[in-house]
């Protein structure tokens, strides 16, 4: 098999470990600060072993880039607990269909952080998506858990909008792994406060889903995408994460029976297609 292909079943089969971790907020009875908690300490021990094994240093160049890791872990322990939250009040599709609106986020966030401007397609498609995501609301009504999951699933997708463009400021000086190593720990650490009155109620068998969640779903996931990278163009990394949502719909329908409404399909269809049609167009 060419190094190409190699590349683009890695990134699919990690695209696919990303879908099915959303599962995970309805297979654990625990509150979202618990998953996201175990999440990260699996994933961050996981890190600690591998890196050594690549060959990865864990120096810090500046001190200013400690406080910037410490801020990105806040930003992904906020993600990861609005996800999970939007999944628990609703439902995997509506959880991952309004998470997938990221890429939006980006483009109004982008220009904040590096000399760059909205175009006016940037512009269209963000209308078109938020047409997509009007379409997944059932009403406008905070009453409606559906509604709420909806907009904790947007927030979740503009908190990881936030990360990404954080990350594309490290990224050009740390490896990538290191930077999910230390976004993780830093996770696990300040969610560590909030949740330690709950860990002496977790059986056995939390901890083994929250460690494969952690270490397979999240750690395992993270090293096949960026090694799936070095041999795959990003335009094509892009359009393949655009299939999270679908692997995740799929899933829960076949594994959880949760049958996406026909307004969900359709407005989650807009959306797919909008970021896959952005992501085309700006590569």
């Amino acid at each position: 098999m060419r190094a190409k292909s190699r590349g683009l079943w890695s990134i699919h089969a990690a695209v696919l470990l990303f879908g099915v971790a959303g599962l995970f907020g309805k297979t654990l009875a625990l509150s979202p600060h618990v998953i996201v908690w175990g999440r990260t300490l699996f994933a961050s021990f996981f890190l600690c072993l591998l890196l050594p094994a690549l060959k990865i240093g864990f120096g810090i160049k500046r001190r200013a880039d400690l406080l910037g890791f410490i801020f990105m872990g806040a930003v992904l322990a906020l993600h990861w607990v609005t996800f999970f939250h939007a999944i628990q009040i609703s439902t995997v599709a509506i959880g991952l269909l309004t998470f997938a609106t990221f890429p939006i986020w980006v483009t109004f966030l982008e220009p904040l952080f590096f000399d760059e401007r909205i175009s006016l397609f940037d512009l269209f498609i963000s209308v078109i998506v938020f047409f997509g995501l009007a379409l997944v609301l059932p009403e406008f009504n905070l009453s409606n858990r559906f509604t709420l999951g909806a907009l904790w699933g947007t927030f979740s997708g503009f908190t990881f909008a936030l990360l990404s463009v954080l990350n594309r400021v490290f990224v050009a000086k740390y490896p990538a792994l290191k930077l999910t190593f230390y976004q993780n720990a830093v996770a696990c650490l300040l969610l560590l406060p909030l949740v330690s009155g709950s860990l002496g109620t977790l059986s056995a068998g939390d901890f083994a889903q929250l460690a494969l969640l952690g270490v397979v779903f999240t750690a395992l996931a993270h090293s096949l995408f960026i090694r799936g990278m070095r041999t795959v163009k990003a335009q094509l990394a892009g359009i393949v994460s655009s299939l999270e949502p679908v692997y995740g719909i799929l899933l829960a329908l076949a594994l959880l029976g949760e049958v996406p409404s026909l307004r969900e399909i359709l407005g989650g269809g807009v959306i797919l297609a909008a970021i896959i049609s952005a992501t085309w167009f700006r590569s």
